[in-house]
Parts: structure tokens; C-alpha cells; sequence
């Protein structure tokens, strides 16, 4: 049975805006090696709408982009891609499949079916999740910015308060922190 890993970038004051990260060659490539290191991507629609809106050109070369993004694209693109959504059924980038059913049962099967584990990048689909204790780990790019506003991670609370270990924290060039955590018990 494969981790689902809770990947996204978070401002010191917890925003989650996709916008408010730095998004350089070095963040890509820690992206890019996150989602190598796994085996498939889980994303919300929103999420999903936004990320098909951009990436598949980039990896077609519809959109000129440096040779770190391009290369996020092109992966990405290869990637088995999961989405949830209860308004849309039709997916049509490549390797995209549309996660139906009970949250809880489909993303626990696609937990099991993935060795690899799955990286879930979508904020709101993660409190869902993380409301469901599916979530195993958590991967953070802490973004060197206090923003003010949000959306923020978790904004709508949890149940209970989720105690993590830390596994490893790596500051990067650009002054964003790696953090990564595991849930305990």
C-alpha cells in the first residue's frame, strides 16, 4: 500500500495561493523530483481545471518555457492524474481518470493500487481528506512571505489536531524551507 503525501507551497501566515510561492527553477525541480519519487497525482477539479489550462502546452512546446518547467510539464503530463469532483466527469488530458464513488473507499484504492504513494496538491481536497484520516504525510514548501490573505491551508478547521514528526527540513537557495512530516498516532 502506497502513502498519499500532501504536497503544496504555504506562506508563513498559512496561504495556500498558488500564486504567492516562489516559482523558480529550484522549486520546480523539487516538484518535479517529488512527483518522480511518486506514483500518481490526486487533485481536486479546481486544481485540475487550473493546472490543464497551462501545462499540456508547455509539455507539447505550445508555450515556451526554461528547461526546468518544461521538464515539470512533460513529466506531468506523463503522470497517472486523479481528480474529484462531483461536477465534472469528462477529463480529457492524458492520463487523467476521474475518482467517482465514496471519497473515503476510492481514495483508499487508489492509495492500495499505488506503491509509489500519490501526491495530493489540492487544498481543499486535502482538509477532506486529512477529515477522512487518509492523509499519511505532508510535504511543505515553506515560502519565505507573510501574505495577509488567503486561502488558507485548512481554513475551514479539522476535528481534531493532527500530530506530526518531522522527517527532514532543507532550506533551499531561494530561502524557502522543504519541510517534510509524517502523522503519528
Amino acid at each position: 500500500m502506497g502513502s498519499l503525501i500532501f504536497s503544496l507551497n504555504v506562506t508563513l501566515d498559512g496561504c495556500v495561493d498558488h500564486q504567492e510561492g516562489i516559482a523558480d527553477d529550484e522549486t520546480h525541480a523539487y516538484f518535479t523530483r517529488l512527483m518522480d519519487e511518486g506514483g500518481a497525482m490526486l487533485w481536486g477539479r479546481v486544481t485540475y481545471e487550473m493546472m490543464e489550462s497551462y501545462w499540456p502546452a508547455v509539455a507539447r512546446g505550445d508555450e515556451q518555457a526554461p528547461p526546468a518547467i518544461h521538464e515539470w510539464a512533460v513529466k506531468l503530463d506523463a503522470k497517472p492524474k486523479y481528480i474529484v469532483s462531483t461536477t465534472r466527469t469528462d477529463f480529457p488530458w492524458t492520463n487523467s481518470h476521474h475518482l467517482a464513488g465514496n471519497l473515503r473507499e476510492s481514495v483508499q484504492n487508489l492509495k492500495d493500487a499505488t506503491p509509489a504513494g500519490v501526491l495530493l496538491g489540492s487544498g481543499k481536497l486535502a482538509t477532506e481528506l486529512d477529515r477522512l484520516n487518509l492523509i499519511d504525510e505532508y510535504k511543505f514548501l515553506i515560502q519565505p512571505r507573510i501574505t495577509g490573505h488567503g486561502p488558507t491551508l485548512h481554513q475551514n478547521g479539522l476535528p481534531t489536531t493532527r500530530h506530526l514528526q518531522l522527517l527532514s527540513s532543507t532550506p533551499l537557495q531561494n530561502g524557502v524551507v522543504a519541510m517534510h512530516y509524517r502523522r503519528t498516532p
